[in-house]
């Protein structure tokens, strides 16, 4: 039997990642819903990859920086400092993490915008559960 997607309620198989990524990679999530980070929270840590989860850009980089991000899923739309603006601030700070945008409204122009500042992939909820840990797994795989 195939695991429960965490997002969409469909049933997804769930690729263990973990034994081919540096276990002092964190996975860390932002996103204002709740609900949102406690779903994908319980899948990244499925996947055996550790996580942190944050409700606002605000919140991140309060911890930032994060020497253990092996990659950071983001956003687009929260409240207060937005997912690209957070991708900005980062870049001009001098982080390379990789980052794997996640939006319920995807935009072309916004997606643009995110791809040409360095966005790993964009991906347009509810998605699947494999494709974001193959999207994680990427990221990870360019972070180490």
């Amino acid at each position: 039997m195939r695991p429960r997607s965490h997002i969409d309620g469909r049933f997804n198989h769930v690729v263990c990642l973990s034994m081919a990524l540096p276990h002092e990679s964190k996975v860390l999530v932002v996103d204002d819903d709740a609900s949102v980070r406690v779903a994908l929270g319980r899948l990244i840590r499925s996947a055996g990859l550790e996580v942190e989860t944050f409700a606002s850009a605000e919140d991140l980089l309060k911890t930032w920086p994060s020497d253990s991000a092996g990659c950071l899923i983001l956003d687009v739309q929260l409240p207060g400092l937005s997912g690209l603006e957070l991708q900005s601030k980062l870049a001009a700070s001098g982080s390379t993490v990789p980052i794997i945008f996640i939006t319920a409204h995807d935009d072309p122009d916004t997606r643009t915008e995110a791809r040409n500042s360095g966005a790993m992939d964009f991906l347009e909820k509810p998605f699947d559960d494999e494709e974001l840990l193959t999207a994680i797994h990427t990221a990870l795989e360019v972070d180490t």
